[in-house]
């Protein structure tokens, strides 16, 4: 994406993702990056020494690594470590962006964190009095209550001035989670609501010539299910086959699964899209703005994981 004189198309622009440290929030990251945009990369795990701050996952990626990944795809990543749970650190992360940048132009919202809380395939369908409560109420604190501490305290940074965009990050769109039950109660809850988040606040942002949406993903290949599937992006398809003993193979669906650049490329699409507003309260697929934007995942293919699982 680049403007006519070739330079990329949100370069000046300033983003904030909120929860940027793997998987989408760092794909979209990457994508804003490629489009030459300013991103502030937020999220719990951190290689600065000593640092207490630690996400639910024991896993090795950082907020400093995706920053760095911006800025080699052409923005200016900064790395930011945030906890979304804690309002006064969401309070700071505003009046430093105040400080050093004046406003948002695009806020996203993919603040998780609950994968393993949320548990395995076969932890799903229990109905709600045989799930553990406390891991159910902090996936809610977790999917939804994050979302909220940050739109309160970083929406004014965005309505300073017409033509902001919030994304808001979830599994499934408002009309099949309407219709589909999602995994167990507390997961199922949590997306539905981020979905009518995106319509509460687009709603609120109207006057303001602003924009809101939901946006989710297909099937991501995020760090977390490569290693499920014991692969990589470059081999990632080799978990299709057939591998013998203690090589878990996916099913035939993984086909259809897309790379975290891919629903990047679809925020960033919509970023520079000076029409933006006509997906005001939308809920939306990265497959389905794939075919209105024409972008493609990293492989130059436009998965569509949303029609897979709608024809299943």
């Amino acid at each position: 994406m680049t403007d006519e004189g070739g330079e990329p198309s949100l370069r000046g622009r300033v983003a904030v993702v909120a929860g940027a440290t793997r998987g989408a929030g760092r794909g979209i990251a990457a994508a804003l990056g490629e489009a030459g945009a300013t991103v502030i990369c937020t999220g719990r795990s951190t290689r600065r020494p000593g640092a207490s701050s630690r996400s639910d996952y024991d896993r090795p990626e950082t907020i400093e690594e995706t920053a760095e990944l911006v800025t080699r795809l052409g923005g200016l990543g900064v790395p930011k470590v945030v906890d979304h749970l804690d309002p006064a650190q969401v309070e700071r992360l505003a009046d430093e962006i105040r400080q050093d940048h004046g406003r948002i132009d695009v806020l996203v919202n993919d603040i998780w964190g609950a994968e393993v809380l949320k548990g395995g395939p076969s932890q799903w369908n229990k109905p709600i009095w045989e799930h553990d409560l406390q891991k159910g109420l902090r996936i809610l604190r977790l999917g939804l209550e994050t979302h909220l501490i940050t739109s309160h305290h970083l929406l004014p940074l965005l309505v300073s001035q017409p033509g902001g965009l919030l994304v808001e990050v979830t599994d499934g769109t408002a009309s099949y989670n309407a219709t589909h039950y999602r995994i167990s109660v507390f997961y199922d809850l949590v997306k539905v609501a981020v979905n009518r988040l995106a319509f509460s606040q687009g709603h609120e942002l109207a006057p303001c010539g602003c924009t809101a949406l939901a946006i989710t993903p297909g099937w991501l290949r995020s760090e977390m299910m490569l290693d499920n599937f014991a692969v990589t992006e470059a081999d990632w398809r080799d978990a299709l086959t057939d591998r013998g003993p203690g090589r878990p193979q996916a099913p035939p669906g993984f086909a259809a699964s897309e790379s975290p650049r891919y629903v990047g490329r679809a925020v960033a699409a919509l970023a520079s899209d000076p029409a933006r507003s006509r997906w005001n309260q939308a809920s939306l697929t990265a497959s389905e703005l794939a075919r209105c934007y024409g972008f493609t995942d990293t492989d130059g293919s436009q998965p569509d994981a949303w029609r897979h699982i709608s024809e299943a």
